[in-house]
């Protein structure tokens, strides 16, 4: 394990702060003021470049700040994580011009979806945007809002339509305030609209193939895996929270019909045990999983698709695993876990997030293909 960075003592540091506004809060947005102090933290640059004033951290340092921020509170590291891969994106991809302007007061809040669910129609230096858009998590602080957007070919072309990221002031997209949901409440995850808004050419990047304009290696690996990325520390966080919880329960409670208190029942303690056993597991696959891409690509500068592959599958894995660990959790800690409280939270907070394509089982396919791949190879 690498040594603690100086964000990660940071995150720490905030944790009892983000976990007292997140119970007080609610189901409400993240507290403007958690936003703030993660802001002068400077978590939110935790992977933008260093020449444009982030931290530029190695993959798995990311991955732990942004589980400890998480461990706080699901749905605060859920915005961190989203927030500070999108603003690195373009950190990293944007045209030289637009990344001036975006970072002229530092790291900027980012928030928005990059699926491509608008059209842009090119114009004299970029694009003309419409489209409509969900799961803008943070969208209720963001400065800038995120879009994914197919440009289609000119008439008579037979080219393919290409994918863009795109960003866009948040003043000129439609917030619609419409999340009603059961985990990650606080995300304030609202669909939204953009109408004809410009977006000038240096403000978007293509999402197959985006060129890094600035920063190491790392950014050779792209979206996928960066994102991967923070969906994985998101489920370390909520998993740890949830098991740290029932080890507080058990110390205090006493089963209906039990007799002892959890923390002396045989039964109790094979189960806990059983359920570390699989988050350290799961937390070390992350940690080699992504440990490996990221060395690869600093050794070749060229992104490894098994690679890629693997880390999309070990942060599915993490999440899907983790949904069933907090899961036996909640049922472990009794009504202790009914009521409102961090556990509930977390078993709320994971199961959202097990629903992302980040969790899908899309990425697993990949990787089973890949690994009979492998083996049909080291037979010949």
């Amino acid at each position: 394990m690498t040594q603690p960075t100086s964000l990660l003592a940071a995150a720490r540091e905030l944790y009892a702060s983000i976990d007292a506004r997140a119970a007080k809060a609610g189901g409400d947005p993240v507290p403007a003021e958690t936003v703030e102090a993660l802001r002068r933290a400077g978590l939110f640059g935790a992977m933008t470049p260093r020449e444009l004033g982030g931290a530029e951290l190695a993959l798995v340092d990311a991955i732990d700040v942004f589980a400890e921020v998480a461990r706080a509170d699901g749905s605060t590291g859920w915005c961190l994580m989203a927030g500070a891969s999108a603003v690195a994106y373009f950190g990293a991809y944007a045209g030289d011009e637009f990344a001036t302007r975006l970072f002229a007061n530092g790291v900027p809040l980012v928030a928005g979806q990059f699926a491509p669910n608008g059209t842009g129609i090119p114009e004299a230096g970029g694009y003309r945007l419409t489209g409509d858009y969900q799961f803008g998590s943070g969208l209720h602080y963001a400065e800038w809002v995120g879009a994914g957007f197919l440009v289609p070919p000119s008439a008579g072309s037979d080219a393919p339509m290409r994918y863009l990221f795109g960003l866009v002031p948040a003043d000129q997209v439609e917030r619609r305030g419409n999340w009603n949901v059961l985990g990650l409440a606080a995300t304030a995850s609202w669909d939204y609209g953009v109408r004809g808004v410009f977006i000038p050419e240096g403000a978007t990047f293509l999402f197959a193939a985006p060129t890094r304009r600035r920063g190491g290696r790392v950014y050779e690996l792209g979206v996928i895996a960066q994102t991967a990325a923070g969906h994985a520390g998101f489920a370390l966080g909520v998993t740890r929270r949830a098991l740290d919880e029932l080890t507080a329960i058990a110390r205090t409670k006493v089963r209906m019909g039990g007799g002892v208190f959890l923390k002396d029942d045989p039964r109790f303690l094979h189960a806990l045990g059983t359920l570390e056993s699989r988050f350290r597991s799961v937390q070390a696959w992350v940690r080699e999983a992504f440990t490996r891409i990221e060395r690869t690509v600093h050794e070749t500068g060229r992104l490894d698709l098994r690679e890629n592959n693997e880390v999309r599958q070990a942060t599915v894995h993490v999440t899907q695993e983790g949904a069933e660990i907090v899961r036996q959790a909640y049922l472990l800690a009794g009504t202790t876990a009914l009521r409102d409280g961090p556990l509930q939270r977390c078993f709320r907070d994971i199961h959202a997030g097990s629903q992302h394509f980040f969790a899908s089982p899309a990425s697993t396919l990949d990787y089973a293909r890949d690994l009979l791949a492998a083996a049909t190879e080291s037979r010949r």
